[in-house]
């Protein structure tokens, strides 16, 4: 008998953090993997991730993820101290880090979080180098997002 694993419907992505996308150029992306603790893993499995406004910053040669809040569960913590707003270590190779303190220092770009998913059985977040938009940047951002709808709905007005 041959069986075949069946892969589920469900999505590997945990949070996202779509405001990124409306306040920065995104320039360059790096999978990093994060240093989580036994409730935080079991916070993210319940879904209780919130990506929003979390950041990275770099400390002594490592980058941390900050502003990133993982609610822990009630039943699943009851003798561990748990901090939802704790910085996590993010895991990089060197070269990595190398390039991310050079962009950072020399050319002003900030390191900001988009995603959250599982890669197999670990967790990752998808970081990006990003530029901070200007005002006008995000009107003509969201006037073509309109624009775009507006096609659409004329092309289905005349199909």
């Amino acid at each position: 008998m041959n069986k075949k694993k069946s892969k589920s419907n469900q999505s590997n992505t945990i949070a996202l953090n779509k405001k990124v996308r409306h306040e920065f150029h995104l320039q360059d992306k790096i999978e990093a993997g994060i240093e989580l603790q036994g409730w935080e893993v079991k916070g993210i499995r319940a879904g209780k991730v919130n990506l929003t406004d979390s950041y990275v910053f770099i400390q002594n040669g490592e980058a941390y993820l900050h502003g990133c809040k993982i609610t822990p569960l009630n039943q699943a913590s009851s003798h561990v101290v748990c901090n939802p707003d704790r910085n996590k270590k993010l895991l990089l190779h060197r070269r990595e880090l190398d390039r991310l303190i050079g962009a950072r220092e020399r050319q002003g770009y900030s390191i900001v979080a988009t995603a959250m998913y599982w890669s197999q059985c670990w967790v990752k977040v998808e970081i990006y180098l990003a530029k901070g938009k200007d005002a006008h940047d995000k009107r003509d951002t969201v006037k073509d997002r309109d624009w775009a709808r507006q096609k659409e709905r004329m092309m289905k007005v005349k199909a």
